[in-house]
C-alpha cells in the first residue's frame, strides 16, 4: 500500500477513536463495584467480577491493585490492571433479568499455584483487589474485595 492511503486510514481511525471517546464521556460515567465469585484451593481459579452501572459505551478499562498476604507469582498468577469492562445486554443469571437493561462486566481471573513451601506451613493467605480511580467511570461501594487461597 502506498504511504498515503496508510495515513489516511490510520487518521480515519483516530477520528473514529476521538469521537467514540467524546461520545462515551458525554454519556456520564459509569459506577463500578467489585466482589469475589469465592475462596479458592491452590492448583484451582476463581475470579472478582467488576459490575459497571450504568454501562460504558462500549467498553471501559478499569484500574485496579493487589494486596494481601499472598505473594504474586509464588501463591498465584501475578494480576495485570487495568481491567476491561464490557458493555452487557443482561447480566447472568439470565432468569434474575425481568427488564433488558445495559451493564457492564468485567472478571479478573486468579489462578492459584502449587505452595512452594511445602507441607510443614499450611497457612491460607488472601488476595485482595481494590478499585483505583480512573477516566470513563467513578469507584463505588463495595471498592474492594477479597478472595481467601486455602492450602
Amino acid at each position: 500500500m502506498k504511504p498515503e492511503i496508510v495515513s489516511k486510514r490510520l487518521l480515519t481511525l483516530g477520528l473514529v477513536f476521538v469521537l467514540w471517546s467524546a461520545i462515551t464521556a458525554a454519556r456520564g460515567q459509569g459506577v463500578v463495584t467489585i466482589h469475589s465469585i469465592r475462596d479458592v484451593s491452590r492448583g484451582e481459579t476463581s475470579s472478582f467480577v467488576l459490575d459497571m452501572n450504568p454501562a460504558p459505551g462500549w467498553a471501559a478499562l478499569v484500574n485496579f491493585s493487589v494486596s494481601g498476604t499472598a505473594i504474586p507469582g509464588v501463591d498465584y498468577v501475578p494480576l495485570i490492571s487495568p481491567v476491561l469492562v464490557w458493555r452487557v445486554t443482561c447480566p447472568p443469571p439470565p432468569e434474575q433479568c425481568t427488564v433488558l437493561r445495559p451493564r457492564g462486566r468485567g472478571v479478573i481471573l486468579v489462578k492459584t499455584l502449587p505452595d512452594p513451601r511445602g507441607p510443614f506451613i499450611r497457612q491460607a493467605y488472601s488476595v485482595v483487589v481494590t478499585l483505583e480511580p480512573g477516566p470513563g467511570y467513578a469507584i463505588g461501594q463495595p471498592s474492594s474485595a477479597t478472595m481467601m487461597i486455602s492450602p
